[in-house]
């Protein structure tokens, strides 16, 4: 489970963007789960089921934990569970359906529409690094990828032919996402311009390298996302999902089908998709509010 539980960390850090803070809480409550876990003689997480974490929430509770600490343990173990399904480590998720009380869904951040536009024409087009910036951020915007997901790509993964990019995500499921022509345009300009002057060797399968040749890593993509969120003023907190965020917000607001985009998102849950639908309904309501002459007075 060590090795389990110092992935999802680093997912959260890199992946989710969360604060050092936060991500020291989820490290110890897990510290304390596992624990529990070694006295029944789990050591892998995939052997975590429902009645171990039933029998975890009634230790805490008869050991005397204040309510906000058992709901706190309650929604980490959530999300640690919800990594190993999508790791593949887990076939179901033992904590779907258990309540937790006190806990309320953080809503993630996205980007207007306009303010996604600013960040994506940050990038100088007219030198290799502003043009591979470009290319990575449009197919990112473009398909809803995870970082880890774009990041993961080689050249012969984009069909240019039929339009499509294929990627494998958590779980090592596949899928086939659609690409619009504005990624395709970027994606063909470094292709020509840009990948060769920077690949070290004629070997590499990589379709985003960085500046010494090699694969980008999830940090450095985090870096530059963040440098171009700074030059276009955008004050929001910036983290790597955010443009993924942003790509199924945007699609739901514009009338597509929640299916689709969880197909595209690569959800095995459509309630993991569902929490979108919020932020949709937050977006009519703020219109509604603006627009309707007899809405406030």
């Amino acid at each position: 489970m060590d090795k389990q539980i110092t992935a999802f960390l680093d997912y959260l850090s890199v992946e989710r963007g969360l604060a050092q803070n936060t991500i020291s809480s989820y490290a110890l409550d897990l510290k304390q789960f596992k624990a529990f876990c070694r006295q029944l003689g789990v050591t892998d997480g995939g052997r975590i089921d429902r009645s171990l974490v039933i029998r975890y929430l009634v230790d805490l509770k008869n050991k005397g934990r204040a309510p906000a600490t058992i709901s706190r343990q309650m929604a980490t173990i959530k999300v640690f569970c919800r990594f190993l399904v999508d790791e593949g480590v887990l076939s179901k998720d033992p904590t779907a359906n258990l309540e937790s009380p006190g806990v309320k869904t953080k809503l993630p951040d996205v980007l207007g529409q306009e303010e996604t536009i600013k960040l994506l024409e940050q990038p100088r087009t007219g030198n290799t690094a502003g043009l591979r910036d470009r290319a990575m951020l449009e197919l990112m915007y473009a398909t809803g990828m995870r970082v880890s997901e774009l990041l993961a790509l080689n050249v012969d993964n984009v069909d240019w032919q039929q339009g499509y990019v294929r990627c494998r995500g958590k779980g090592a499921k596949e899928r086939i996402i659609p690409i619009g022509s504005v990624a395709k345009h970027y994606l063909a300009e470094y292709l020509a311009r840009a990948r060769a002057k920077i690949m070290a060797g004629k070997g590499e399968k990589a379709l985003f390298l960085n500046m010494r040749g090699r694969r980008l890593t999830r940090q450095g993509f985090w870096k530059i996302i963040k440098k171009y969120a700074r030059e276009a003023g955008i004050k929001k907190e910036i983290t790597p999902h955010t443009l993924r965020h942003s790509f199924a917000t945007h699609l739901l607001e514009n009338g597509a089908d929640l299916r689709s985009v969880q197909e595209m998102l690569g959800h095995a849950d459509i309630t993991t998709t569902q929490i979108y639908t919020h932020l949709t309904s937050a977006k009519l309501r703020e219109t509604y509010d603006k627009c309707h002459p007899r809405a406030v007075k």
